[in-house]
């Protein structure tokens, strides 16, 4: 049952693509919004700010799981339902949509409009983005969250463990920032993103590097993934910059200030054709995992 409801949704999410309006992940984000703003006091002791964030993120997640996990259990219909949940929490599609455009317009030269389209996935300097890498890292590391960790959470938790993953990716996403506002108050999300992510980005890296130019993506994750500042991010941009032999890393500018990452990959400098590299990467180990899992259940039900 677990791998027919994953094919299903993913084949649901890549032909109908995520909601045009209504997304439940936005909605999501508007009620995060309104409890940390009801929560979150930064004239507070550390202690409270802590608190304060993760008793937001108990209210955020527990019941919204808890409710998903209810109506996956109603006979009959559980596992519509789940079929359902998984769709909504996964987003391959998505990554294409939001991505393939930036790669039209490189190949049409028009930089200041792949900038101003790159811009909107990535929290860089528009006017400093260095379009190749950015879009190639943004689809490198939302593979793992978008759709690599969904599935390995539906695996262990049914459709309540997908949503509750998501959910967590989410609010990292909008508190776990290291600024006066967030540092205390979004350390619970960020620290339990990273735990729930710590599997799945292994496995993403895994996927990548066998896919790839595998002696290459290996080494890398090996040598340059420790020096990264996200433990999870490390493994999956490190091993996907070499199944693609390029270099991602290096020097970005974030909100005005520069800041130098670590150089990951090889040194071959990241090209628009690249990224459609990148996206065939993500859709050939989605194609591995569905290979992987299916065999599994074969055996198990064999």
């Amino acid at each position: 049952m677990t791998f027919i409801i994953m094919l299903s949704a993913l084949i649901i999410d890549w032909f109908a693509g995520e909601p045009k309006r209504l997304h439940p992940l936005v909605g999501f984000g508007t009620l995060a919004n309104k409890i940390e703003a009801r929560f979150n006091h930064t004239n507070q002791h550390q202690l409270l700010q802590f608190s304060a964030g993760m008793l937001a993120l108990i209210i955020c997640i527990v019941p919204i799981t808890f409710i998903s996990y209810l109506i996956c259990q109603i006979p009959l219909w559980g596992g519509v339902f789940s079929i359902v949940l998984l769709t909504l929490c996964l987003g391959h599609r998505s990554l294409f949509d939001h991505t393939r455009p930036i790669l039209l317009a490189m190949q049409q030269d028009d930089l200041e409009h792949a900038r101003t389209l790159t811009s909107r996935i990535v929290s860089r300097d528009k006017d400093h983005i260095d379009v190749n890498k950015a879009t190639i890292e943004s689809v490198l590391e939302n593979g793992n969250d978008a759709v690599f960790g969904t599935l390995f959470w539906f695996v262990i938790g049914g459709a309540a463990g997908a949503v509750a993953y998501r959910l967590v990716n989410t609010l990292d996403a909008m508190w776990g920032y290291r600024t006066p506002r967030f540092f205390y108050f979004g350390k619970t999300a960020a620290r339990l993103d990273d735990l729930l992510n710590f599997v799945p980005a292994r496995l993403t890296a895994l996927s990548y590097a066998l896919l790839g130019t595998t002696r290459k993506a290996f080494s890398c994750w090996h040598q340059q993934a420790p020096l990264w500042d996200s433990p999870n991010a490390g493994p999956v941009m490190a091993s996907g910059a070499g199944a693609l032999d390029i270099q991602l890393g290096g020097v970005a500018c974030y909100h005005g200030e520069w800041h130098q990452r670590p150089l990951l990959g090889t040194s071959n400098i990241a090209e628009a054709n690249d990224i459609g590299r990148a996206l065939k990467l993500v859709s050939n180990s989605v194609l591995l995992w569905l290979s992987v899992i299916g065999i599994i259940t074969g055996i198990i039900y064999a």
